[in-house]
């Protein structure tokens, strides 16, 4: 399937060309240079098309950009893979040379909003910048290909329609969100990971770009172009434009979005149905999308109660959300240029109503600002904000607290520091103690990444993706809250720079912590470079050595403080050869890409290796081994688009079977994180355990009583932890249980149905036989959970 390319041969024509077109049933192969190779199509799309490659957008944009005086063409940023992110911005000539003006301009609307609305009111001819997002999911192609169209549109064309709409916006596209994806069309980036699921933990670089855009712009709207959605609305209702179903978050001051999202998406709407006569129909017998005959879209607060919500911030309109704009998800019908046409169409609606109902729009995106600022939010229970938080930072191992406040700072959320040490509520904070003030423009998304999260289980019935992901919890570091009727006495001055040195106290030998991701990866750093590492039996690490100079820069490096303590006689760490089963894209995901990512940042060197690889060859050296991910990696009755990636058949099954039982029989230790995980092994007859599970969209943030071995050091009783698909463990005789869901309500936020059965059952356990040990846990969910990302450690660590 893959397509190479020549490079430099493409010229503009091909923008105008395919508003028509013929869907490809056969891909072809065509070279390019010898350095890249490109997917032109995926299986798990019903339709393929002679989309846009990557390799050709530059000279495209290059070629527009040539043409026009009202285009800037930039590559603020690379891919995961080292590609280039770009980023066009549109507007008339005259505003083109006073971008910085327009920018400070938004910059007032949460700085000082009443100074921005009388400019806005002296002002009518202000410019509002709108953003389009395409193709963050790289196998929807048909994003981008109607972002080139339109930005071929907007830079060149002189029609009366396109000038009065540059007279009144600034339009920015971030033209290839996921090149990475759109290369190997895959739907999550090089590393595995769904972008369109970060925006809330942004671990990608591809997410942080997207991020600056949203902050150095602050869109009126937000425009994220996705695919495929036929029939959600009937036969006559192809595609999605969102506002979206209950359940909303309520962070968000959610009447001032929908006072315009849902006309606004029926604008949208009205443009793809005026239009209708001029769409092909190239796939109609396939797809069974008639677009002539169309009379709406699905549009799901109008034509549903639940299923696609608004609820977590990890969507990139959701999240676009918190900083004032008005987000929607577009989901076109088809993968062709019809799906490219439905696209282009509905942007065009969305910009003809911003157009007309400008100034309005943007005065209710200033009250959201101002609400904040003046911390006044008149559709919200009183107390629902708190008036601050206190974030204490631990002398010790500050990683954690500081990785939060950098965070906040990187998402536009002001952060101080106090001056000198204060109490609250009988307790003394010290100087340096971090203070999030809730008076501020966005109050809403300080809040949703630092409140406790809700059990939203009797609102909704499903829910689309996670329903927690509160940052304390996952990540391991307090927030206090301060209830808004609660005063605070305390005096601060504004952070600018978060120092991250770690500091090594005394002559040794010394005592690391087992408290944090920044722990364990300077652990192994030390391994690696040949120090003394003892596990004690408290779970800390032992290291026997003195202030040597490469010892100082690796723990000033970690951002750990290391001191001084007895030596203690513990087990001797080694490096260790990891192994992990990858999943090459089983419906479109990667799902052992969170805990891969998780056992790197805690500096394990961490090979992947194929189902169908293990089965032939075995894991040669490794120590130890994950199974993370789905339990179709083993299976060989996967949908024609699945099969690459799980078992050929019965016999590849048995001797992958053989493999592990080997393995494991001969010492080898074996981990299993997650529902599908524990399935497999037991499918594997590596367990004797009964594995019972919650439903598939279950998930959210519990308690859990984990035991006071070293396979869960670090953590305590009525601790945390994460599930999506809860899986629990009965018929334990013959294991050892480390770690139980807490007894009573131990259910702390998310959506979990029937979940009585799981209170106080086993969800660690270990064989007593052999070194195969089950963590029911989602230690390494997304690359999220940095708090429990140790419980990985602590079994590659133990016995």
């Amino acid at each position: 399937m893959k397509k190479q390319l020549i490079a430099g041969l493409v010229t503009l024509g091909l923008f105008a060309a395919p508003m028509t077109g013929s869907a490809e049933s056969n891909w072809k192969n065509v070279n390019w240079n010898e350095t890249m190779q490109e997917e032109n199509g995926s299986p798990f799309n019903s339709e393929n098309y002679d989309f846009v490659n990557y390799s050709e957008v530059d000279d495209k944009l290059q070629e527009i950009e040539k043409n026009s005086n009202r285009i800037t063409v930039e590559t603020p940023a690379q891919s995961s893979e080292g590609r280039d992110l770009y980023v066009v911005t549109i507007s008339d000539p005259e505003a083109k040379g006073k971008y910085g003006y327009q920018k400070a301009l938004r910059k007032k609307m949460f700085k000082n909003p009443e100074k921005a609305e009388k400019f806005i009111e002296k002002h009518p001819d202000f410019k509002v910048p709108v953003m389009i997002n395409a193709s963050i999911h790289g196998t929807e192609f048909v994003g981008s290909d109607a972002a080139l169209q339109l930005i071929e549109r907007f830079a060149t064309a002189n029609d009366a329609k396109t000038k009065e709409l540059l007279e009144n916006h600034i339009l920015i596209f971030n033209v290839v969100a996921n090149p990475d994806g759109r290369i190997d069309a895959t739907r999550f980036n090089s590393n595995g990971i769904d972008l369109n699921r970060d925006f809330i933990t942004q671990s990608q670089v591809e997410t942080k770009h997207t991020v600056n855009l949203i902050k150095e712009w602050n869109p009126m709207v937000f425009l994220d172009l996705h695919g495929y959605v036929k029939a959600f609305g009937g036969e006559d209702h192809p595609g999605l434009i969102e506002p979206c179903t209950p359940p909303h978050n309520p962070n968000y001051e959610y009447d001032l979005y929908s006072k315009w999202a849902m006309d606004q998406a029926e604008s949208m709407e009205g443009t793809i149905v005026d239009n209708r006569s001029d769409y092909d129909n190239t796939n109609t017998e396939t797809s069974n999308v008639n677009y002539q005959t169309m009379t709406g879209t699905y549009i799901p607060q109008r034509d549903d109660e639940a299923g696609w919500d608004d609820y977590p911030p990890i969507f990139t309109p959701m999240y676009a959300m918190y900083h004032g704009a008005y987000g929607y998800t577009l989901e076109a019908p088809t993968n062709d240029w019809d799906g490219v046409k439905w696209h282009y169409d509905a942007v065009m609606g969305a910009l003809e109503f911003s157009n007309d109902n400008k100034e309005e729009m943007i005065k209710d995106q200033i009250e959201v600002f101002k609400r904040g600022i003046q911390f006044d939010h008149p559709y919200h229970t009183e107390g629902f904000f708190p008036k601050a938080y206190i974030l204490p930072v631990d002398e010790k191992d500050p990683t954690a607290t500081e990785k939060a406040v950098e965070h906040l700072m990187f998402n536009d959320i002001e952060v101080s520091e106090a001056k000198k040490a204060f109490e609250f509520d009988g307790k003394t904070y010290p100087k340096g103690s971090y203070i999030v003030d809730m008076s501020q423009a966005k109050a809403g998304l300080a809040n949703t990444m630092l409140w406790d999260g809700e059990d939203i289980t009797d609102i909704t019935p499903a829910m689309y993706d996670i329903s927690a992901w509160n940052l304390p919890e996952l990540w391991g570091f307090e927030a206090i809250e301060v209830e808004s009727t609660r005063s605070l006495d305390v005096k601060t001055s504004d952070v600018k720079k978060i120092k991250t040195d770690g500091e090594l106290v005394g002559t040794g030998p010394y005592v690391i912590e087992n408290s944090s991701v920044k722990a364990v990866n300077l652990v192994n750093k030390l391994i690696e470079n040949g120090f003394d590492v003892q596990w004690g039996e408290d779970g800390s690490f032992h290291v026997d050595a003195s202030a040597t100079t490469d010892l100082r820069k690796l723990v000033r490096d970690s951002g750990v403080t290391v001191v001084t303590d007895p030596k203690v006689e513990g087990k001797k760490l080694t490096s260790q050869k990891v192994t992990i089963l990858k999943d090459g894209g089983i419906y479109k995901a990667q799902s052992h890409a969170g805990t891969h990512l998780a056992l790197e940042r805690l500096g394990f060197d961490v090979k992947e290796i194929t189902p169908r690889e293990l089965a032939e060859n075995g894991l040669g050296d490794t120590d130890v081994f994950f199974y993370s991910g789905t339990s179709r990696l083993i299976s060989y009755n996967n949908s024609e688009a699945n099969a690459p990636f799980g078992l050929e058949n019965e016999d590849q099954y048995q001797a992958f079977k053989q493999e592990m039982q080997s393995y494991v029989e001969n010492e080898g230790k074996y981990i299993a994180v997650g529902a599908g995980a524990s399935d497999a092994t037991k499918k594997l007859g590596l367990t004797s355990v009964s594995v019972n599970k919650g439903y598939s969209n279950s998930n959210g943030i519990v308690k859990v009583d984990y035991g006071n071995q070293l396979l869960t050091s670090g953590f305590g009783a009525n601790d945390y932890g994460f599930v999506y698909q809860p899986v629990w463990y009965s018929n334990v005789e013959e294991v050892d249980v480390h770690a139980s869901f807490d007894t009573g309500d131990f259910f702390v936020a998310g959506h979990w149905e029937n979940r009585v059965g799981a209170e106080g059952q086993p969800v660690i356990v270990k064989e007593q036989n052999q070194d195969v040990t089950l963590i029911g846990i989602e230690a390494g969910f997304r690359d999220h959970t940095d708090y429990l990302f140790r419980l990985l450690s602590n079994a590659v660590f133990s016995e």
